[in-house]
């Protein structure tokens, strides 16, 4: 094995960390609905690259013991160039698998007891429609997801905001739930539990949610600055309640609401013709880093059949 599999494998741990800096400027250059598509897939695929290169590693590492070489049916060794680096490499992967395992499971536990503590209470409300009104002195609204869909809203929230800018906020978490913008932050927060340099992605992710939201409930209400400001007065009483619900329930309050209530004011953009240059970067990246790990993973298990005697050295 030369040392090309070794850095190829490597590259899909190395490209992550150049598409935060993208991430941010594809949410301010490309439609909001297109941004959070690209965003996800992207940091889906970097994240599954990044994971299947360090089982990569792990593989090459375990293999080069004889325990675990009689086990594969190794009749010869497994060759490599970069013996001194197989050893630290698949130790280093072991470790990093151990972590996000670990992370994952705790975010999954965490994430699920949330979910349902918010759906019991839901559902100990009568809805009016989809809207559960929950009688709470802390400002709060957010999209629930699930069967049926619902919108919670706490009396303060309410209280907080005049009949025309409820109308916008209740637009805007429909809008979340219609677009299922509960699957895109849950992809992201699991991509970004994968590898710690698409955690930015992640926010960038949220950011992108709430400006589709933010325009589809603009187009609902007819009214750009009512919208606007209905965002603007919702965040403002609802700032401390981000930590009271799910992370990947959709809220009007959440990201950085300057950033939305400045789009909202400004002209909405005509739609481009062209593919803007900072989506091709991004789906470069994410090409690369997969086309990376799917050859860096097909060339181990060409020299794994070497060794095993099924194909000639």
């Amino acid at each position: 094995m030369t040392l090309l599999p070794a850095l190829l494998l490597l590259l899909p741990l190395a490209v992550p960390c150049v598409v935060p800096p993208l991430a941010r400027r594809a949410v301010d250059r490309l439609a909001p609905a297109a941004a959070l598509w690209l965003l996800v897939v992207g940091a889906v695929v970097l994240a599954g690259s990044s994971l299947a290169a360090l089982g990569a590693f792990v593989l090459v590492g375990l293999l080069k013991m004889p325990f675990f070489a009689a086990l594969g049916e190794l009749i010869h060794p497994l060759r490599t160039t970069w013996d001194a680096f197989v050893v630290p490499a698949a130790a280093t992967s072991v470790g990093a698998l151990a972590v996000c395992g670990w992370a994952l499971a705790r975010s999954v536990l965490r994430q699920t007891r949330a979910f349902r503590a918010a759906r019991t209470e839901a559902g100990h409300r009568p809805p009016a429609g989809d809207l559960c009104v929950v009688d709470s002195a802390r400002p709060d609204a957010y999209a629930l997801p699930g069967r049926p869909h619902r919108i919670v809203v706490t009396t303060a929230m309410l209280r907080s905001l005049d009949p025309g800018e409820r109308e916008a906020l209740f637009a805007h978490e429909r809008a979340h739930n219609a677009g299922g913008h509960h699957y895109f932050l849950a992809a992201a927060e699991l991509a970004a539990l994968c590898h710690p340099a698409l955690r930015p992605v992640r926010e960038a992710v949220r950011l992108a949610a709430e400006r589709a939201a933010d325009e589809a409930a603009a187009t609902v209400v007819g009214d750009r600055r009512l919208t606007a400001r209905a965002i603007a007065r919702a965040a403002l009483a609802g700032h401390a309640a981000e930590g009271a619900r799910p992370g990947f329930v959709a809220a009007a309050t959440s990201g950085p609401v300057p950033r939305r209530v400045t789009a909202l004011l400004a002209a909405p953009r005509a739609p481009r013709r062209a593919v803007p240059g900072i989506a091709v970067l991004l789906a470069a990246c994410t090409v690369l880093s997969f086309g990376a790990s799917a050859t860096g993973m097909i060339e181990v298990h060409h020299r794994v059949e070497v060794a095993q005697g099924d194909e000639p050295g």
